[in-house]
């Protein structure tokens, strides 16, 4: 599995205490802190053995620590798509344009940060959106769609 580290003392330790702990055993850990994400937190990746309900208790475990798993066994398990929004987003509305953005399936609004400008037409939100695998450009065009339909200006990753 690959997970997805910040680069703090104790992140590496919470993330093989469960393995640890439920009884599975650490084959390797690859742990390159001078690789960083897009995100700034270091990619770490841990071959673990163990039966099948271990090897998903352990899973489960790591995820409710709050640790981003972002692969397992080879296969990615969520895309992050970040899209920044400028305009009037506070008046258009926030709280709908994210119940919009969850609607879309496979996807959820994992983070956002929102400027808000004495002009509120200028205003800004960055938004992390957690997609399905392969799903990207289908998520990019329907938040375009959202964009238009509410009169902001998106600005999607490439």
């Amino acid at each position: 599995m690959v997970l997805e580290l910040l680069d703090v003392p104790g992140q590496l330790m919470d993330a093989l205490n469960p393995i640890g702990r439920l009884g599975a055993n650490i084959v390797a850990v690859i742990h390159q802190r001078d690789v960083k994400t897009e995100r700034g937190t270091v990619p770490v990746q841990i071959t673990i053995e163990g039966d099948k309900d271990t090897l998903n208790e352990v899973l489960n475990l790591i995820e409710k620590t709050g640790i981003e798993i972002i692969e397992v066994d080879g296969i990615l398990r969520k895309e992050k798509i970040t899209t920044i929004l400028v305009g009037n987003i506070v008046d258009q509305d926030l709280k709908d344009t994210v119940n919009l953005l969850n609607k879309i399936e496979g996807v959820m609004v994992a983070d956002l940060d929102l400027k808000m400008s004495d002009h509120p037409e200028k205003s800004t939100s960055r938004i992390v959106i957690e997609a399905e695998q392969g799903r990207k450009k289908e998520v990019l065009t329907k938040i375009k769609d959202i964009g238009n339909l509410k009169g902001f200006l998106v600005i999607n990753e490439i």
